[in-house]
């Protein structure tokens, strides 16, 4: 099971503790009464899918000797009008940099996360239109 206990820490900031020991804090950005120094719970909720698929693809990349050398992943959401303002759709776009990657094996490894790996994309998207995108920037 996973856990993780988040605390108020004044404002509209808090505190969040993962059962692992990671720490972070979430809270409003500037414009609507907090400090905006650190990321809002829908913006953390972006974060984990980069992050999620990101692992995911880096993983199999390396699994299938693809020579990466970096890779960026970018995530850009639309929320509903009405509360509680779900994201209603998302754009994905992997930017893969390497010199002589395949871009079948690419394309390959965000197929893998999208439609078995990624945990958080499985949970997001089920009520939500994605589009994803690939770049392969070959660096050599």
């Amino acid at each position: 099971m996973l856990e993780a206990k988040v605390t108020w820490s004044g404002g509209m900031r808090f505190e969040g503790v993962a059962g692992s020991g990671g720490r972070l804090a979430f809270d409003y950005p500037a414009d609507k009464g907090g400090r905006g120094d650190v990321p809002s719970p829908m913006e953390a909720t972006l974060l984990a899918l980069g992050g999620c698929t990101g692992m995911d693809v880096i993983s199999i990349l390396k699994k299938m000797r693809e020579p990466v050398t970096g890779l960026e992943i970018r995530v850009a959401a639309e929320r509903t009008e009405e509360h509680p303002r779900v994201f209603k759709s998302f754009v994905i776009e992997y930017i893969v940099e390497g010199e002589g990657l395949k871009e079948a094996n690419v394309q390959k490894a965000v197929n893998l996360s999208k439609d078995k790996y990624c945990s958080v994309s499985a949970m997001l998207t089920r009520g939500a239109k994605v589009e994803y995108r690939v770049s392969v920037v070959d660096k050599g």
